[in-house]
């Protein structure tokens, strides 16, 4: 980074990663204008959602490896060009499969704010580091609602819309290659653990096309109950592949690290939450009240003119208040929302004002995300529980929107937004756990004496 001003780095490094987080929630309003598009099945065209989270929640650990070994910068830039790609082939596809491929290759952006991260904490001032990072991970906010508000302008039509997200990525590839600079380092350790990306992308493969297509195979036939047995046979390899590997993909013992247990917990559930309210707001739009997908946009905008706000805020409020303080509000702020619209979504007003506090919730738990990941433990293991907690976010994403199809088909849309209210819920509880037993006395001695052995070292 340029030593006399980080902060243009820092903005370019933001905007990267808004726009790999902005092709998540793109689609979101287009799902049932690709269902007729395409003339396919609701479960069908939501893994137009569901494959790029998928390849997301596999390239973030798989990706953030390869930043170490070969430099942040220039994986994020391959990063920013898989983006460009994927766009380029989603928007010249004429039928699902072309898309989904396309949406593979979008979803390998999904590194790109933990790349991020990584930069900064490598070249930002100690002491401006938490606003610099507070205003990355307020990135997961912009560029969530930003890509609700993008699918909305450019109205039904797809191929406007993923032509425009690859203009975006290529800016962004120009601008990381212009202002963003990382020191040369020698490639240190073991080579990427491949063959753990390739089992967990097999199971959760399994796992989430069992639970999309069990309402239409049916939940006992013989299709679906042999995808989730793969499923728990492939992820018991991965877990035993993650145990013997040099450099595993995952480090398993950091997702029951008592330190960011509450935070991996809360991550899940609230990247679940959101996604499954989002997705299940944009169908019930559009059948029960025959919205358009620039309405539903529309009914979408105060979530996304919020969490923009709030992310704006982010770097304020983290200075004034704890991390699990905000991510335990935000939670329950978000199950509030779902839980409104669990018993009325038959109107406008009442989508638009759950949307309204979907927007302030969401906003303040993705602010802190970030930090409640990384805060409670060793110096050493920021990298990894960073890893982790944007993982599983994704992964929780990418659950949501297999569930909710189901759900939708099934049980109906008050059911989904009531799954999404649970999820919120037990969010909260982890997040407000973790920050009591932060404040435990001899947690506190503790970090106090690894912080000081830091300092000396």
């Amino acid at each position: 980074m340029y030593r006399k001003s980080p902060w243009v780095a820092v903005c370019v490094l933001a905007f990267g990663a808004a726009v790999g987080t902005l092709q998540m929630t793109a689609v979101v309003p287009m799902l049932p204008a690709l269902q007729r598009e395409l003339q396919t099945s609701l479960t069908s065209a939501s893994w137009t959602l569901t494959a790029s989270l998928l390849s997301g929640a596999i390239s973030i650990p798989l990706l953030a490896r390869l930043g170490d070994l070969y430099g942040r910068r220039r994986v994020a830039m391959v990063s920013l060009g898989l983006l460009v790609a994927g766009s380029v082939v989603a928007a010249l596809a004429t039928t699902l499969a072309g898309i989904v491929v396309g949406r593979v290759l979008q979803g390998f952006a999904a590194p790109l704010l933990p790349l991020a991260m990584g930069i900064a904490r490598q070249e930002v001032p100690r002491d401006r580091l938490p606003t610099a990072i507070g205003v990355l991970s307020a990135m997961m906010g912009v560029g969530s609602g930003g890509g609700m508000i993008l699918a909305g302008l450019v109205g039904g039509g797809y191929q406007a819309l993923f032509w425009i997200l690859a203009g975006l990525a290529a800016a962004g590839t120009g601008l990381v290659a212009v202002f963003v600079r990382e020191p040369v380092r020698p490639a240190p350790g073991a080579r990427p653990d491949f063959v753990g990306a390739a089992l967990m992308a097999a199971w959760l493969v399994c796992l989430l096309l069992a639970v999309s297509k069990g309402t239409v195979w049916g939940w006992t036939s013989a299709a679906t109950l042999g995808l989730l047995a793969a499923s728990v046979v492939l992820c018991a390899a991965w877990a035993l592949s993650a145990r013997r590997a040099a450099a595993p993909l995952i480090e398993l013992p950091m997702l029951l690290h008592r330190g960011t247990v509450g935070a991996t917990v809360a991550s899940l559930l609230l990247g679940f939450s959101l996604f499954g309210v989002i997705t299940t707001l944009s169908s019930v739009a559009q059948a029960r009240l025959g919205a358009s997908v620039l309405q539903v946009g529309l009914y979408l905008l105060p979530t996304a003119l919020l969490m923009l706000a709030v992310s704006l805020l982010a770097g304020r409020l983290m200075r004034r208040f704890s991390a699990s303080s905000l991510v335990g509000v935000g939670s329950s702020v978000v199950a509030v929302a779902a839980l409104w619209l669990s018993v009325s979504h038959g109107s406008s007003a009442a989508l638009y004002g759950a949307a309204t506090v979907l927007g302030l919730g969401i906003g303040l738990g993705y602010a802190a995300l970030g930090t409640l990941a990384v805060e409670h433990v060793e110096p050493a293991k920021t990298a990894a529980a960073g890893g982790v907690n944007a993982l599983v976010r994704v992964v929780g994403s990418s659950v949501a929107g297999a569930v909710t199809a189901a759900v939708l088909s099934g049980a109906g849309a008050g059911w989904s937004f009531a799954a999404s209210a649970i999820a919120a819920l037990v969010s909260a509880v982890f997040a407000f756990a973790q920050g009591a037993l932060a404040r435990t006395p001899a947690r506190v001695a503790g970090e106090t004496a690894r912080a000081a052995a830091s300092e000396a070292a």
